[in-house]
């Protein structure tokens, strides 16, 4: 299934991925530091909701509250309970 997201409190604006069950593929940042985005995107393909919250949710960028890999794990939360909805 594919799933956009739109993020709150970073540089980048909008994470659209796909999920089947719970693994994550495809990850594609809108907005956000190129470079980076394309690492996070390089590193999470192919792994479950479970192993993204679990390396990426909490981390913080600079003085922000969130980062991009943090909005990447509520992200994936979300599309993960939305498919168990359906």
């Amino acid at each position: 299934m594919h799933y956009t997201y739109t993020t709150k409190g970073t540089c980048s604006r909008q994470i659209d991925f796909e999920i089947n069950g719970n693994i994550v593929t495809d990850v594609n940042f809108t907005g956000g530091c190129n470079g980076n985005l394309k690492a996070v995107h390089a590193l999470v393909d192919g792994m479950t909701v479970e192993e993204i919250e679990n390396k990426l949710g909490g981390i913080k960028c600079g003085f922000k509250n969130t980062s991009c890999g943090d909005q990447l794990a509520h992200a994936v939360r979300e599309a993960y309970e939305a498919g168990q909805n359906q």
